[in-house]
């Protein structure tokens, strides 16, 4: 990258740990999200407003890892009935955590 996009780049702003926990809300565990995991993948639940650096930097200091990239998407929630009155759900964000080769989640441990 040049030394002029880089000047451009805005620097990165500080996370604190209370966002940091906040941004983690819990894994997804899916048959896709299972099987992107062979790809050295986790998926996260995330508030719709986290950003990828955020989300990326929440991810490496909570669990010691490197990484790669952070690709997001927005889950738009479904319409239900509940006892024959229509209602909706919640929109939520979903992150997916590409780890750098050599590491790795166990994501029954927690965060503890």
């Amino acid at each position: 990258m040049s030394e002029e996009m880089q000047a451009k780049r805005p620097a990165r702003r500080a996370v604190s740990a209370e966002r940091m926990f906040s941004i983690i809300r819990s894994p997804v565990i899916t048959e896709k999200a299972t099987a992107l995991s062979a790809a050295n993948q986790v998926v996260f639940r995330v508030p719709l407003d986290a950003t990828k650096p955020e989300i990326r930097t929440a991810v490496e200091t909570l669990f010691n890892v490197k990484v790669q990239a952070v690709n997001t998407l927005i889950v738009k929630g479904k319409v239900k009935r509940f006892r024959g009155r229509p209602g909706r759900r919640s929109d939520w964000k979903k992150a997916m955590v590409r780890l750098a080769p050599g590491f790795s989640i166990d994501l029954t441990t927690g965060l503890a």
